[in-house]
């Protein structure tokens, strides 16, 4: 970097400094003309945001909110990176995700990924996908001292690691050549299945001290913070967990011989990367910073602490129904996990809620990678997220919240007790219970689900993926409620042969109509109840005819708040009179509250309110099984 003397000739020397408070003068006129008499910090405040963990994001960052110096990329803190040169000019290790149960059919799809731009293969072997006995198989063709392996095989890593051992073996792939991880998870295993099996915990300790000794390229030990994503956890808690799994593992393999930076160096983290892309950046600059921290702590050298991470696009923000928009939200996630700075990225294919994904699928789900790599040149910048303030203070919010997780689980016994005890199931819970109270009120929308659902169209059908162990912490999805709903409104269809249907009352002109209208519209399909529109509903006689002729057993209202006082209630009357199961609303009633009750209005909805709630009500009333 160059520095330039001070000429006294500044570009902007003509130019005063603004001010922290000029903004937010600036800010307060504006919320002014919207009805809130707010100024100084407090109209800022009204532009903040509250996330999880405790985290707020500011509508403003300068320099003053810079946390302190986040070092250089390759040194500790290691926030900025783990490499000095970053992912130039190669990128991150594009590893695509395999678990076909067929041998045969995996090695098509393998063969396949690696002439097409993927870098490594991440095989699910044992009961949840790839036998054990066919990974020669799986692996056939496949260049093993050029591609490398990372193996997830939950309890059967052992048998798992040594057939791949074996290979290596018989095809003369050096030792020192082989490169890649064995996979060895007691920890998550547990997480999973909530069975810990005796003798694990001392397996995987072996092939670590067996990699450490004659596999340079090899690492044994996956701390894999995807059952905790999985299971409803924050950003904070899955950053908690897996510091926590992390120091067990430093403390087993330190005990098996193994010194503090043979036993870090033994050690792969695997994190979820969401839609969500400043704070999955942050999340990963943050892990490093805490890795970092507790190799320091253990009197690890200085680079013993540069965390390997694996970032794998999340499955709880996959959807079942209109997939196709999974695209972009694995997209986002996957340009996230780069900035962020991971090793390796994995994106899921976008069908992959649905089951085992096909060809075109996993093409997508490369190219994703190779765009953003080749295209983009992502890879070339090192660390693009360094020096944005926003970035930089999340970063430090979110790692100092990790980090009082992590110090409670710790006081606790450590993860596994923690895991025992049900503590970690306990807060995991809380969190998603109230994450789900923010997706039934589509505070948080989901594309094609929650908003802008498509009820037409036949649906995507994949073959069924091998069934996850289960047993352990619970899996979830964003979409799970809004699914129920769906499927109760399939079988309606099955049955009857038409969808259940509510008909909107759409009082006067398109301009006083439509806004309302289309609100309605996207609430009733999320749940699989089809709106019957009849643009021409002027006063209380037409709607009730319309009403009759459009086969819907409930009715919505949808109209502006003048055309509401003038003729909501006569309507309201009429739709129950011809025969309406429930009449909704569209819109806030103000003080025509009871007037509007009174003639007949059951329910009124809104932006924030519970859609959930609502639409199940709606099918529970027409008796939808």
């Amino acid at each position: 970097m160059t520095v330039l003397p001070d000429d006294g000739l500044s570009l902007a020397a003509e130019f005063p400094d603004a001010t922290r408070e000029q903004w937010q003068s600036l800010v307060a006129g504006v919320l002014r003309k919207s009805g809130r008499d707010l100024s100084g910090p407090a109209a800022e405040d009204a532009l903040s945001t509250t996330l999880q963990d405790g985290l707020t994001t500011r509508p403003l960052y300068t320099a003053d909110d810079a946390p302190g110096d986040s070092g250089y990329p390759g040194f500790a803190p290691f926030t900025r990176g783990g490499r000095p040169e970053g992912g130039a000019v190669s990128g991150w290790d594009v590893r695509q995700r395999h678990s076909l149960p067929d041998p045969v059919r995996a090695n098509e799809a393998v063969l396949s990924d690696l002439e097409n731009g993927v870098t490594s293969l991440w095989l699910s072997v044992g009961s949840a996908g790839i036998p054990v006995s066919g990974l020669a198989t799986a692996l056939d063709g496949v260049y093993l001292d050029l591609a490398p392996v990372a193996l997830d095989a939950g309890a059967e890593f052992g048998p798992a690691a040594r057939a791949l051992l074996k290979l290596y073996e018989e095809r003369g792939v050096a030792r020192h050549a082989a490169r890649g991880t064995l996979g060895a998870d007691p920890v998550g295993e547990l997480a999973r299945t909530g069975r810990e099996v005796t003798g694990l915990r001392e397996e995987a300790a072996e092939l670590a001290a067996l990699c450490d000794r004659e596999y340079p390229g090899l690492r044994a030990i996956t701390v894999d913070a995807l059952p905790y994503h999985e299971g409803g956890a924050s950003d904070a808690q899955e950053l908690g967990c897996s510091l926590a799994t992390g120091v067990g593992w430093l403390r087993d393999l330190t005990a098996a011989g193994l010194t503090v930076e043979a036993a870090c160096g033994q050690i792969e983290f695997r994190y979820a990367a969401t839609a969500d892309q400043f704070l999955t950046i942050a999340k990963l600059r943050a892990a490093r910073r805490l890795w970092a921290r507790v190799a320091e702590v253990c009197c690890a050298g200085p680079g013993a602490g540069a965390q390997r991470q694996h970032a794998v696009t999340s499955s709880v923000m996959m959807t079942r129904r209109d997939p196709w928009v999974n695209m972009l939200r694995t997209t986002v996630a996957s340009l996230a996990a780069g900035v962020g700075g991971a090793d390796a990225v994995t994106v899921l294919p976008f069908d992959h809620a649905l089951g085992l994904p096909d060809a075109f699928a996993r093409r997508i789900a490369r190219n994703t990678s190779t765009i953003l790599l080749e295209e983009s040149h992502l890879g070339r910048v090192i660390d693009p997220a360094g020096g944005s303030w926003y970035v930089e203070r999340l970063t430090d919010d979110l790692a100092h919240a990790a980090w009082a997780w992590f110090q409670e689980i710790e006081r606790a016994g450590g993860q596994r007790a923690a895991l025992h005890d049900g503590l970690i199931a306990e807060r995991l819970a809380a969190t998603w219970r109230e994450r789900s109270g923010r997706l039934a009120r589509r505070r948080e929308p989901i594309t094609g689900v929650s908003e802008f659902p498509q009820l037409s169209g036949p649906p995507v059908e994949r073959d069924p993926a091998p069934a996850p162990p289960g047993g352990g912490l619970p899996v979830v999805r964003r979409d799970e409620a809004y699914e129920t709903l769906r499927a109760r409104s399939d079988a309606y269809l099955a049955a009857t042969g038409a969808r259940p249907r509510v008909f909107l009352a759409a009082l006067g002109p398109a301009a006083a109509h439509t806004a309302r209208a289309t609100f309605a519209t996207s609430l009733f399909q999320a749940g699989g109840i089809e709106p019957v529109h009849d643009p021409v509903t002027v006063d209380a006689a037409s709607a009730a005819g319309a009403f009759t002729r459009s086969g819907a057993a409930v009715a919505c209202i949808c109209s502006s708040d003048a055309l509401y006082a003038e003729a909501a209630a006569p309507v309201a009357e009429a739709l129950k009179a011809a025969g309406a199961l429930q009449v909704f609303l569209a819109g806030r009633p103000g003080e025509q509250r009871e007037t509007y009750v009174r003639a007949g209005v059951d329910e009124f909805v809104v932006a924030g309110g519970d859609a959930i709630a609502v639409l199940t009500s709606v099918l529970d009333r027409m008796g939808v099984a």
